[in-house]
């Protein structure tokens, strides 16, 4: 078997090339859905018989939360497959997914704070799903330190794998916590195996803003790892024709 499709995937210059028709498709889409869903969910769905208003933090709160777990799935899967395959541009996604995991981790736990402060009466509490929101934050943090911590960048790339991967022990925990523990927080309302437990004029439009929040965060982790590639490739013959016809059109 043939793995030459494999590693030209792993090029930089054919993701690069070959991502530039996706960049305008993605910010239409996801700003279309963003702001369809956030004119749905806060002018138009109900407002819940307990929490009143204040439950329409989920439609900033659950994107965010659901990107944070699913941005370590990308960063530490191309770790093992830069360490694996020994390919750049896997290591370039990881780098570049870090900075931005870090930011959706930041954003879940301060909207959970504030929609805990009138649900909770408190606005933090060291359960266990926010302990190990913290932790993921603290993990997301040490990728970032450890890319600035090595002068060689192969070995910055290495470490930062292994960390990811390490880390990885952290997301089922996530996961599982209003499960194994009797904690403030409630058990997950949005199932994929049940039937979900939140009310469907209240689902629809946080399902179209985690639709929306994904299509952001693909546009936004595309740009990062176009601006590494560029970084990183500025000696080759490819970058500098790039350049120098970006030059000439402007």
């Amino acid at each position: 078997m043939s793995w030459q499709w494999f590693h030209r995937l792993g090029s930089p210059r054919w993701f690069y090339e070959k991502t530039t028709p996706w960049l305008p498709w993605l910010t239409v889409f996801s700003f279309a859905l963003i702001i369809t869903s956030a004119i749905w969910g806060l002018a138009f769905a109900p407002a819940d018989f307990k929490q009143g208003n204040s439950y329409r933090i989920i439609y900033i709160h659950v994107p965010a939360a659901f990107l944070a777990l699913a941005g370590y799935y990308i960063m530490a899967i191309s770790g093992a497959v830069g360490l694996i395959w020994k390919m750049k541009l896997p290591f370039m996604v990881m780098k570049s997914a870090a900075p931005i995991g870090a930011l959706l981790t930041f954003v879940s736990l301060v909207t959970g704070s504030i929609w805990g402060k009138p649900t909770w009466g408190t606005w933090w509490e060291w359960d266990a799903r926010i302990t190990s929101m913290l932790i993921l934050f603290f993990l997301y943090l040490g990728m970032i330190a450890l890319q600035q911590a090595f002068m060689h960048r192969d070995t910055a790339d290495k470490a930062s794998a292994v960390l990811a991967l390490v880390g990885m022990v952290n997301i089922p925990i996530i996961y599982k916590s209003v499960d194994w523990w009797n904690t403030l927080h409630q058990p997950a309302t949005i199932k994929f195996t049940s039937k979900s437990t939140i009310d469907p004029s209240m689902l629809y439009p946080l399902l179209l803003m985690v639709i929306g929040f994904y299509c952001f965060y693909a546009l936004v982790l595309l740009l990062y790892t176009r601006v590494e590639i560029l970084r990183r490739e500025h000696r080759t013959q490819w970058v500098n024709d790039l350049i120098s016809a970006a030059d000439k059109r402007g």
